[in-house]
């Protein structure tokens, strides 16, 4: 009796795991971004699994420059620079224009990571344009920026730890053009109460699917004028910034 117990509860075991593999792969082949372990498709939609993977870029400069060819976002690799101990890239690209992204970046030719430009161009399709055109009628043409790479510590202070600035893992973005001549700024449309309020809320948040970290007003005052989006890496199951 008791043998025969112990095989009823190992076949119910083996049925159990063989469901749940089951269950594994089926999620795999129809949401492949959901799973941590398919690779990342750039061409898939954001998934549970999209922004750690995006992270985990940062440690494979060639995946991740095959990933922006794969996608057609035009690019040039930067060549690589080193400011002492601290500061520097070896992964950097310059947004050219074209190919499978629409929106421009003012100042022109943005540099940054491979991980940030592969993280902003997803931003573009599946959280800027969608919350554009449902909030305010119109695409964005335009995302306006202060800069990348900036060999500096965090809040420019003279000690402590080095910025994502420092390694160009790092962008701010201060507003938005759309199409038909109207422009959205953070630092003046941040506390609006109507849908430009709400579309800055909106790629805020969709900008936290992506990035590693994402800063905006609502966390303290140095941010008052731009979103501070990053990929700072932290380990495979880093914690993850959204203010």
């Amino acid at each position: 009796m008791r043998g025969l117990r112990h095989g009823v509860r190992l076949m119910v075991g083996i049925v159990v795991v063989a469901t749940l593999a089951l269950l594994l792969w089926g999620l795999t082949r129809q949401r492949p971004q959901d799973v941590p372990w398919a690779p990342l498709d750039l061409g898939q939609p954001v998934g549970m699994s999209t922004g750690r993977k995006l992270t985990a870029l940062t440690q494979d400069r060639e995946q991740c420059m095959a990933l922006l060819d794969r996608a057609g976002i035009r690019h040039t690799p930067l060549p690589a620079r080193r400011d002492g101990a601290e500061c520097g890239y070896d992964d950097a690209v310059r947004f050219t224009d074209g190919g499978a992204q629409a929106i421009a970046y003012r100042p022109a030719s943005l540099g940054v990571s491979c991980p940030v430009a592969a993280s902003l161009a997803l931003w573009e399709w599946n959280g800027v344009q969608s919350a554009a055109r449902d909030l305010l009628g119109s695409e964005v043409v335009r995302i306006d920026h202060l800069g990348s790479y900036n060999c500096r510590r965090i809040s420019g202070r003279s000690t402590g730890d080095w910025s994502e600035h420092a390694r160009a893992t790092a962008v701010d973005i201060a507003g938005f053009g759309l199409r038909d001549g109207r422009r959205i700024s953070v630092l003046r449309d941040w506390s609006d109460s109507g849908a430009k309020g709400r579309f800055l809320r909106r790629v805020r948040d969709s900008a936290c699917e992506l990035f590693a970290t994402t800063l905006s007003p609502d966390y303290n005052a140095a941010h008052a004028d731009h979103l501070h989006l990053d990929q700072a890496y932290r380990g495979p199951m880093g914690w993850r910034a959204c203010r």
